[in-house]
């Protein structure tokens, strides 16, 4: 390859659009998180949005947690992360329904705690 190739090759790279590493080509994550503490007062149920594509939302840290679903393919929950957890049981419900990058998605799971439940989901549902 001669110079100039090489540089017109290099100028093309550079010109080319960014595309951001989480992207998959799909439509756009919309979703509705909602985390209840069943047995608690009637405001023990508390909700958020989160948006990815750009992150955004009422979710408080949208890029860590669109970053986390991309991570995983759009689960919302996976093994645990190896965090140590009392044995209190303090049930909470967290769930998800929306779109995540074009295509519906329903979540609900009940764990025995909120930490159990952060070590399961990250920080999808740390709100």
């Amino acid at each position: 390859m001669s110079n100039t190739t090489a540089v017109l090759a290099g100028a093309l790279i550079a010109l080319s659009p960014a595309v951001p590493a989480h992207y998959h080509g799909g439509g756009t994550t919309s979703l509705r998180l909602t985390l209840t503490h069943p047995g608690r007062t009637a405001s023990s149920t508390h909700t958020v949005t989160l948006r990815c594509d750009p992150p955004g939302g009422r979710h408080p840290d949208p890029a860590r947690a669109c970053s986390e679903l991309d991570g995983s393919g759009g689960k919302f929950a996976h093994a645990p992360d190896g965090r140590m957890c009392t044995q209190v049981y303090a049930p909470v419900v967290a769930q998800a329904k929306g779109r995540w990058h074009g295509e519906p998605v329903s979540f609900r799971a009940r764990y025995g705690n909120d930490c159990v439940m952060h070590s399961r989901t990250g920080t999808v549902f740390a709100f």
